[in-house]
């Protein structure tokens, strides 16, 4: 089985936390890291923004990327957030193990 890491951003904490209990509550999510606050610098419609985000790293399985997609876009309070995805080429046997405890059909 395949794993990834997703991020998206989000302005608040308690949004992170909504979101991060959202994909956990669904089993989307084995675990997810919420860090911040960090500092996006972005062009958005014609000029530069600056804004103090909270960033979500999510835990999940590659073939379920489209579903962790579909709930952080039902419930993100962004016009277009970022959902992007890593895979997690190697990890220690353990925490794979964990992962596919978790991560199960």
């Amino acid at each position: 089985m395949e794993y990834i890491q997703v991020i998206t951003t989000v302005a608040t904490k308690e949004d992170a936390e909504r979101i991060a209990r959202s994909l956990l509550d669904a089993h989307l999510a084995a675990c997810v890291q919420i860090i911040g606050p960090v500092t996006s610098i972005y062009w958005w419609q014609g000029a530069v923004e600056r804004a103090d985000e909270y960033q979500c790293q999510i835990k999940a399985r590659a073939d379920h990327f489209s579903q962790v997609e579909e709930a952080i876009t039902r419930i993100h309070p962004y016009d277009m957030p970022e959902v992007v995805a890593m895979p997690i080429p190697t990890c220690n046997a353990a925490y794979a193990s964990w992962l596919r405890q978790e991560l199960h059909d």
